[in-house]
Order: structure tokens, then sequence, then C-alpha cells
């Protein structure tokens, strides 16, 4: 059974976050209301992108595991294949 992708929630936690962060800051500086709101917006902006972002960095580095993966099971299996094939009696060549 698959697993749940948590990294979807990623950019949107990130987003979130940046968006507290930057509410609190304008709010301690005294910043107008269109200043808060557009710093706002640009934080969240900016938040949102870095997160997807990660995200495709992070999938793209599962998916060069998964195949890496592939690939050492499929080297094993056809070396257990070829241990059953000889009896697993595998002469040494003299010259």
């Amino acid at each position: 059974m698959k697993q749940p992708d948590k990294k979807k929630y990623l950019p949107v936690i990130l987003m979130l976050l940046g968006g507290l962060i930057t509410v609190v800051i304008t709010f301690l500086r005294s910043f107008s209301i269109l200043g808060k709101l557009g710093s706002l917006l640009a934080v969240m902006a900016v938040m949102y992108f870095v997160g997807t972002l990660i995200v495709n960095v992070l999938r793209h580095f599962d998916k060069i595991n998964a195949e890496r993966e592939e690939a050492e099971k499929k080297a094993q299996e056809e070396a257990e294949s070829i241990a059953l094939a000889t009896d697993g009696n595998v002469e040494e060549k003299q010259e």
C-alpha cells in the first residue's frame, strides 16, 4: 500500500509560517495597513514558491533513490539466479 505524500503540505506550511512572522513584525513596527498587506502578500508568494521548489527537489531525489533501489534489486536477483543455475559452485579459472 502506498503511503500518502506528506511533502505536498510543505509549501502551504512555509507560506503560513512566513505570513505569521510577517504579520507580527509589521504589527510591532507599526506599518500602515497597505504596507502590512503588501509585505504579507509578497512574503506569502515568495515562501510558497520556495516551498514548491523544495518539494520538487525532494521528489527528484526520491525518484533517483527509487531507481537506484530498483537497479540494486535487479542486480541482486540476477546474482541469485546465476548462483542457482550453477548450484552455488563457482569454479575458478586456471591459467
